[in-house]
C-alpha cells in the first residue's frame, strides 16, 4: 500500500535536473512534459522554484496535460552561483537560457514580482518563444524607481555606504540589501521609460494591499506594452505574495483561459 502510493507521489513531483552552461553556474529545474503552448515559471527576488504559485501551477499544467518548467535563477535555490553577485542581467541570462535550451515552442510566462520584470525584458528578448505573459505583483523598474525617487541627501548617503536597505516581510533579516552596483547595471533592464514591445496576450494580477510593489506599477506596464490583448486584475485584498487559496485559484483560471485562447482557432 505504502509502496503504490509512494509510487503515485513520485510520479506526481517532477524531480530536479540540472542545466549545464559553458562558464555559468548550472541551473535547478524541474519539467513535466506536455502539449504547447507550456509553461514556464518565473520566482521572484530571493524566492525559489518551490513556492506555493510555482508547485499549484506544476499540479494545474499536469492535470491539463501542458508542459511546465520552473527553474531556480543563479544564486537562488538549488542552482549553482553566488546570490549576492546576481543581477537583474545575469538573472535575465538564465531565463534567457532556459527558454533557449530547456523548452520547446513558445512559452506562456508567469513571473512573480521580479520575476514579472524578467519575463517582460525575455518577452522582448525572444518574441518568437513568447505566447502569453501573466504578471503576479509584477516588479518592472521597481528597486531603480524607488531608488530615484527618494531625496537626493537620502541618496547621497546611499551611495556613500554602497548599499540600499530596503524592509520586507519576507527575508529573516527584515530586509533586502542591494548595492550601487546592483541598482547601476538595473538601470540597463529598466521598460517603462518608453513603449514596451511585446504584442502577445498581457495578464497583470497586483493587489492593492501589496506592501513590497505598488500596484501602479502594473498599471504603468499595461499602458505601455503595445498588445492589443491586456488585462490588469486588481484584487483588494491581495498582499505581494498573492500565494491565498483564491490568489492561486485566480492566476490558475487566467492562464486556463489563455491556454484556451491561445489553442482555439478563431
Amino acid at each position: 500500500k505504502t509502496h503504490s502510493i509512494l509510487n503515485y507521489w513520485v510520479r506526481q513531483k517532477s524531480s530536479v535536473q540540472y542545466a549545464t552552461r559553458p562558464e555559468l553556474p548550472k541551473l535547478a529545474y524541474c519539467r513535466v512534459k506536455g502539449k504547447s503552448p507550456g509553461v514556464v515559471f518565473l520566482p521572484g527576488y530571493g524566492s525559489n522554484m518551490n513556492g506555493q504559485k510555482a508547485e499549484a501551477l506544476e499540479e494545474f499544467c499536469r492535470s491539463l496535460g501542458h508542459s511546465y518548467l520552473r527553474f531556480d535563477y543563479t544564486g537562488h535555490g538549488l542552482s549553482e552561483g553566488v546570490f549576492t553577485e546576481g543581477t537583474i542581467g545575469t538573472w535575465k541570462k538564465d531565463v534567457l537560457f532556459v527558454l533557449d535550451e530547456l523548452t520547446e515552442g513558445p512559452q506562456i510566462m508567469v513571473g512573480s514580482s521580479m520575476g514579472g520584470w524578467l519575463m517582460l525584458l525575455a518577452a522582448i528578448a525572444r518574441p518568437e518563444k513568447t505566447a502569453a505573459l501573466v504578471g503576479i505583483s509584477t516588479a518592472a523598474d521597481h528597486i531603480v524607481t524607488a531608488f530615484k525617487s527618494m531625496s537626493l541627501e537620502v541618496r547621497k548617503e546611499i551611495e556613500e555606504k554602497g548599499v540600499l536597505t530596503v524592509p520586507t516581510k519576507h527575508s529573516e533579516e527584515g530586509t533586502y540589501t542591494f548595492t550601487i552596483g546592483f541598482l547601476k547595471e538595473a538601470e540597463n533592464h529598466c521598460v517603462l521609460q518608453s513603449p514596451i514591445p511585446i504584442t502577445c496576450p498581457v495578464r497583470l494580477i497586483h493587489g492593492l494591499k501589496d506592501d513590497d510593489v505598488p500596484w501602479h506599477i502594473s498599471m504603468q506596464v499595461a499602458e505601455r506594452v503595445l498588445s492589443p490583448d491586456v488585462d490588469v486584475i486588481l484584487r483588494r485584498h491581495g498582499q505581494h505574495r498573492m500565494a491565498e487559496k483564491d490568489d492561486i485559484r485566480l492566476m490558475v483560471y487566467t492562464i486556463d483561459d489563455l491556454i484556451d485562447k491561445l489553442t482555439t482557432l478563431v
